[in-house]
């Protein structure tokens, strides 16, 4: 061989783009084999897409769900259904070399989707730190390490920022989260919800329920939480009106519970604090002040009432046995 080719031969080597073989473990335990970077990707779950946003994948991602509306500009997308209504002939019209999976979307529908051949990654996390832990996986996924590594290690120290500020606090108040009202459904253990009462200094009412559960309205006034946060719009999306927080200051019966007499009843983006995704943090930081604002300046968020971020737009006029089942299907995925 001679020396000109040889010399071309490297031009041409170094000019090529670099591959991106890895192998990652996805919240299935499953090996997902990943031969370069994939440049058209899809997202199965609200909180899958706010996740490749902030990596910087806008401009590979070509499918949503139904239900992703974070950043605003992902309206411009293609959908492909719902959680547990993915269409899958429009997933595999989008000829997606990565598929971005939840837990929500059901695993007849995985199974199908890697049994006609899609590179598929199932995101599950069970806490903060699991949702750390996928932002990384999909940054190595996608070749974005740089970028995840960055915004792990933001969420973190505003994590421990907030722990830090809280650590002289010896009194910690019960709180409830409250994801709807008809019934009255509440965040127990094992969710995003009870960690971040917990990391900012609150004990949860309704710790000792699994997940998530229905309390009667004796139930909650027996266990009178100090402090009630309750989603915004219609606990799952923007009906016009803040119902649940409706519903806790003009019920009657409750007009004895502590929150209520003594103005602490806050509403929260039910977007942020209900999604595995990289704003789970700034969730974090408002039911802090929330909790404490004793500890915070005048910046702090304004108590309930003021108006609130609209949730991911499902139907105000929800029906209280659906939301419930909605909520089931979601747990830790919007």
């Amino acid at each position: 061989m001679n020396t000109p080719f040889i010399c071309l031969l490297c031009i041409v080597m170094l000019m090529a783009p670099a591959a991106c073989a890895v192998t990652i473990t996805d919240d299935d335990g499953v090996a997902v084999a990943i031969a370069e970077p994939p440049q058209r990707i899809i997202s199965l779950a609200p909180s899958n897409t706010e996740i490749l946003y902030a990596l910087g994948l806008e401009d590979r991602v070509v499918g949503v769900t139904d239900y992703c509306n974070y950043p605003p500009n992902v309206a411009d997308k293609a959908t492909v259904g719902g959680y547990s209504t993915v269409n899958v002939e429009k997933v595999v019209a989008l000829h997606p070399d990565l598929v971005v999976a939840a837990d929500g979307n059901t695993g007849a529908v995985i199974d199908r989707l890697r049994g006609l051949g899609l590179c598929v990654i199932f995101l599950n996390p069970p806490d903060i730190d699991g949702i750390l832990r996928d932002i990384e996986l999909v940054g190595r996924a996608t070749g974005t390490e740089a970028e995840a590594d960055a915004i792990v290690t933001d969420m973190r120290a505003r994590m421990d920022a907030v722990q830090e500020r809280h650590a002289a606090i010896s009194y910690a108040p019960s709180v409830a989260h409250v994801v709807w009202h008809e019934p009255i459904y509440v965040s127990g253990a094992k969710t995003f919800q009870h960690e971040q009462i917990r990391l900012a200094g609150g004990r949860n009412a309704f710790g000792h329920i699994e997940e998530w559960g229905t309390v009667t309205l004796e139930q909650f006034i027996t266990a009178n939480p100090e402090i009630i946060i309750v989603n915004s719009g219609s606990g799952m999306g923007d009906g016009g009106e803040n119902a649940i927080y409706d519903f806790f200051m003009q019920e009657a019966r409750l007009k004895n519970l502590d929150a209520v007499k003594n103005g602490r009843v806050y509403i929260i983006d039910s977007d942020i604090i209900d999604r595995g995704g990289p704003r789970i943090i700034d969730s974090l930081e408002l039911v802090a002040r929330d909790i404490h604002p004793e500890l915070y300046d005048e910046d702090a968020p304004a108590p309930a009432g003021a108006p609130a971020s609209p949730g991911f737009g499902l139907l105000g006029a929800i029906s209280a046995l659906g939301a419930v089942a909605t909520i089931i299907l979601r747990k830790r995925n919007l």
